[in-house]
């Protein structure tokens, strides 16, 4: 339904300019990071954005948050077009959708003692008037911030570096969590940490989205973690999109040739069924992105690829 529509993604692109030249620089090209991207968000909805490395996932982020700004498209968030707000506006609008990064020590100030890490956002906030709350109320809100991810209020006067890994990332997700968003976008939020402490994050995650009702755009490289967390798979690769579906059925069923690569790769823990499984092994490497290319992105390395594929663009249906 329309109403249950949170983010509205579309034609999203990305293009940075390639420049030569030392006394004058000029511009010989585009490197397309993202090229093209369309989706949506429904409320409450976990969706998971997957591919290899260097295919777009976290400029697609940046660009979502306003923190890298597109070459052209749209960001609908609430049915407003990000790009479109004046600054203030813009501001106004960041308490709505906050962001969890992939490392969990580089994303905190390390000058900074984790309740104060986690009450900053309130503080700005308050500073300007955009919600009322005193200093006692922002320091009983950050602890019970840290009680609900798993940390004791005392550790509020611990600096970064006296955290594990996993503990560090509770207070980032803490943070994000301080103003109450209507999206979390979680930008490879586990896979800088040890297997056994990303389960203890993705089940913390699981149960605040049901808890508070949350929507997350969920980055990662890993698809058994996604298959996890997320209802819904978007699969990019080379700044576009090659394959959309919920998760139960791309597992089951995956169509595009990418995909099932994808996933031949995701380890069975069955030692049978894994000596018996086949690999896909996808031939050469990710072409750069700075390539001009016409056709379909991925033909270069699809066993499928046949002449039409290198002049007609696959519709995503």
């Amino acid at each position: 339904m329309k109403d249950d529509l949170l983010l509205d993604v579309r034609d999203l692109k990305v293009h940075f300019p390639i420049e030569k030249g030392i006394l004058v620089r000029r511009r010989v090209g585009w490197l397309k990071a993202v090229d093209g991207v369309s989706f949506s968000v429904n409320r409450g909805e976990a969706v998971g954005l997957v591919g290899e490395s260097g295919c777009g996932k976290s400029t697609t982020a940046m660009a979502i948050a306003q923190l890298q700004k597109p070459s052209s498209g749209q960001i609908l968030f609430e049915g407003k077009d990000l790009a479109s707000l004046s600054p203030k506006e813009l501001y106004e609008a960041r308490k709505d959708f906050q962001l969890v990064f992939q490392d969990p020590y580089s994303s905190l100030n390390p000058r900074i003692m984790a309740g104060d890490i986690i009450a900053e956002p309130l503080r700005i906030y308050a500073r300007r008037g955009s919600i009322t709350l005193g200093e006692a109320e922002i320091r009983a809100k950050t602890a019970s911030l840290m009680e609900r991810v798993g940390l004791l209020p005392s550790f509020a006067q611990r600096y970064p570096h006296e955290f594990s890994g996993g503990q560090r990332q509770r207070i980032g997700i803490a943070r994000a969590l301080a103003l109450e968003p209507k999206l979390i976008i979680a930008d490879e939020p586990v896979s800088a940490l040890d297997v056994s402490i990303q389960s203890q994050i993705l089940n913390l995650m699981k149960d605040i989205q049901d808890e508070f009702g949350l929507t997350f755009l969920f980055i990662a490289h890993n698809l058994a973690v996604v298959e996890y967390f997320c209802s819904r798979i978007i699969v990019m690769y080379l700044g576009t999109i090659a394959e959309i579906a919920d998760s139960s059925v791309m597992y089951e069923n995956p169509l595009h040739p990418y995909t099932k690569a994808l996933l031949s790769a995701v380890p069975i823990p069955d030692p049978p069924k894994e000596r018996l499984r086949k690999r896909i092994i996808l031939k050469g490497d990710v072409p750069s992105p700075a390539k001009e290319r016409t056709g379909c992105p991925f033909r270069e390395r699809c066993s499928y690829a046949f002449e039409r594929c290198a002049t007609s663009r696959p519709t995503l249906i």
